[in-house]
């Protein structure tokens, strides 16, 4: 008989009662030190009081309207978005799956609304993630994601993952209209894009009009020690995809645009019954507040080379378990030399929370208000970890 959940997650046996900052209590009394973070979601940790405020306030005063009227929380959101960033307006989605349908959508339009319809094809890169809707799933291609779904949405041509030379071959083609890409692969096992080759994409994008379209749902919202990971090579995207860390574990996601880019985008074109809802987005303004405080982002860049400092000690004394360390700010992940599936499993008998991706890493994505205290304590877990894995093997 099939459970009244729809079995399409494989979920651990825990049962999580509550959370404090990078803790979560089991319904049964233990303790976990979280470094996942809802995968990246709660950026500022579980229950922080400002979060708890805002929505609390918010409650109190007004859940739903619609966007047949004017939200003044979503109005103040958008105005600092646009002021902190590249953007000259948002589109706010409740995740970031709707925000990729939403930058396929405005992309397609901006061509359209040009007189070039013919320019549908949209680039993107094997290991990619970009949700699990019908166009997020053809972007990403992957027959994981796409096997039983079809027939899949066209135009999209997805191309090797930092090879710069089958991506200039690619732009030849006069009908690419955008290139979307995540510069930091979550899902794909935390691979970094090369610098040179996204600042090539936008010189790319600049000479033939394409659009860049750029995925920080999982990087963004000072996940790497700025507020979105491209600022660290001075470009700009068209588009960008937000989402995760920008509720602070609220669901709410966002698009952000040039005026130049969101051209075709007029009234009518796109909508969302419960997208900028004053609640969302209350909770939205409290955690930007905080995490777009030019200090929180110096403490975070801190706190991510102490990590990564320890994580390299940690790999290079259980090289038969951990192979090396990924990735950028407070998004790391440690390719593992044993089954990434037994270090997750060994990290919840030693009470520490990891997410498993592909290229057989485990990602470490923790709270970006993590302590030094709670740093050693996660380093101090994950030996206990080599240790349990190493016992097993006997």
């Amino acid at each position: 008989m099939i459970p009244s959940i729809l079995p399409t997650y494989n979920r651990a046996p825990l049962h999580f009662v509550k959370g404090e900052g990078c803790w979560l209590w089991e319904a049964d009394g233990r303790r976990f030190l979280d470094l996942g973070a809802g995968i990246a979601v709660n950026a500022l940790g579980h229950a922080h009081p400002a979060l708890v405020k805002a929505l609390t306030q918010q409650a109190g005063a007004l859940w739903h309207v619609s966007n047949l009227y004017e939200v003044d929380r979503q109005q103040a959101l958008a105005d600092r978005l646009v002021e902190l960033t590249f953007a000259d307006t948002c589109f706010f989605t409740n995740s970031g799956t709707e925000a990729c349908e939403l930058a396929v959508k405005m992309a397609r339009k901006y061509w359209h609304h040009h007189g070039q319809p013919e320019r549908t094809k949209i680039l993107t890169f094997e290991g990619a993630f970009h949700g699990r809707s019908s166009a997020a799933i053809a972007a990403a291609g992957s027959a994981k994601m796409t096997d039983g779904f079809g027939p899949l949405l066209p135009g999209f041509i997805t191309l090797p993952f930092g090879d710069h030379e089958a991506f200039a071959e690619a732009m030849k083609d006069p009908e690419i209209g955008a290139v979307l890409i995540e510069p930091i692969q979550g899902e794909g096992g935390i691979r970094t894009l090369n610098p040179a080759c996204l600042k090539g994409m936008r010189t790319a994008c600049d000479a033939t009009g394409a659009l860049l379209i750029l995925d920080e749902v999982q990087c963004g919202m000072g996940r790497t020690g700025r507020l979105f990971q491209h600022e660290w090579l001075g470009i700009a995207p068209d588009i960008m995809m937000v989402a995760k860390g920008i509720g602070g574990g609220f669901p709410i996601g966002a698009v952000l645009a040039t005026e130049a880019a969101a051209a075709g985008m007029t009234a009518g074109t796109h909508g969302s019954t419960y997208g900028g809802n004053p609640l969302g987005c209350a909770v939205a303004l409290a955690a930007l507040d905080i995490i777009g405080e030019p200090a929180f982002l110096d403490e975070v860049r801190r706190k991510a080379g102490l990590f990564r400092q320890g994580l390299e000690s940690l790999v290079a004394g259980n090289p038969d378990v951990y192979a090396c360390v990924r990735g950028e700010g407070l998004m790391l992940g440690l390719a593992c030399a044993v089954p990434n599936a037994d270090v997750v499993a060994a990290g919840y008998a030693e009470e520490v929370l990891l997410i498993p991706a592909a290229e057989n890493v485990v990602r470490l994505l923790p709270a970006l208000t993590i302590t030094d205290a709670e740093i050693a304590e996660a380093l101090t877990r994950l030996e206990k970890v080599a240790l349990r894995i190493r016992t097993a093997k006997g």
